[in-house]
């Protein structure tokens, strides 16, 4: 199901729509974070912050535990929610799925938490690489899904955010790297094998651009992305993946999310349910 709503929350300059560019307030405790309080938003940042707001203002209440995705859209989640809490007093515990979320919590001077504490969570907000018409997902082209998916499974509801890129009729439709799979260091390349051999496609390991040798997730693991060719019966390949010994999760997210808010150049979201 799909609804087209306004965005009144939206923090950008409508002047500069005309060029698809608006000048974004972002004020943050950590410089290292965020190198200029003024930046230029490209059409791509103006959805993303649309989608943020709405997703922030419609399903995050008082007192809720909230888990808090990783990537670049969750940035303006968690400042959307910042300004929310320093109005309203919402007295969050959020929940990191990460090293950079656990950071973005604490930077905007919001309650940490974390599973031990707090094993049900009542909200998670996370992006994606790619959403298809039934709202499942690939994940972890930023390499923290291991996490991502077990906030996500704690999470009564999950609401994912994006720019309308994101949003595609099938998966590998728009994203053509592949489903990330995190794996065992030891395993990577008999599972490479396995993988090949069971899917087809190309099992490549995720190479690291600023250092020598392979991406190390924050769980110290590798990632594999599966190339493939088609649509699939994800379904039957998540299992397929899961039963190779080495894998220890798949960038497949099926059946989880609850909604999807996609941001549009001009500041409106898209809203997909089931």
């Amino acid at each position: 199901m799909l609804e087209l709503q306004e965005n009144h929350g939206t923090a950008f300059d409508k002047t500069n729509q005309e060029d698809e560019k608006a000048k974004v307030q972002i004020t943050s405790p950590a410089e290292n974070h965020i190198l200029a309080t003024v930046i230029m938003a490209d059409a791509g940042q103006v959805g993303k912050i649309a989608a943020a707001n709405q997703a922030v203002d419609e399903n995050v209440k008082p007192g809720q535990i909230v888990g808090i995705g990783s990537g670049s859209t969750i940035v303006f989640a968690v400042k959307r929610i910042a300004e929310r809490n320093q109005s309203e007093k919402l007295n969050l515990i959020c929940i990191p799925t990460s090293f950079q979320a656990r950071q973005l919590i604490q930077d905007y001077g919001l309650a940490l938490g974390s599973l031990e504490t707090s094993p049900e969570i009542d909200v998670a907000i996370d992006g994606a690489d790619e959403v298809d018409a039934n709202i499942n997902l690939i994940k972890g082209g930023g390499g923290c899904l291991m996490q991502e998916k077990i906030i996500a499974s704690c999470a009564k509801e999950l609401f994912i955010i994006a720019d309308d890129r994101k949003d595609s009729v099938a998966l590998g439709t728009s994203w053509k790297k592949g489903v990330p799979i995190e794996v065992l260091p030891m395993a990577y390349r008999p599972v490479q094998l396995r993988i090949e051999q069971v899917l087809g496609g190309q099992a490549k390991l995720r190479m690291a651009s600023n250092k020598a040798g392979p991406v190390v997730t924050d769980n110290g693991n590798f990632l594999i992305d599966w190339v493939f060719d088609g649509v699939q019966n994800w379904e039957q390949v998540d299992m397929q993946l899961k039963n190779i010994p080495g894998v220890i999760e798949t960038g497949l997210f099926l059946n989880m999310t609850k909604a999807a808010y996609f941001g549009t150049p001009d500041g409106k979201v898209i809203v997909r349910t089931k």
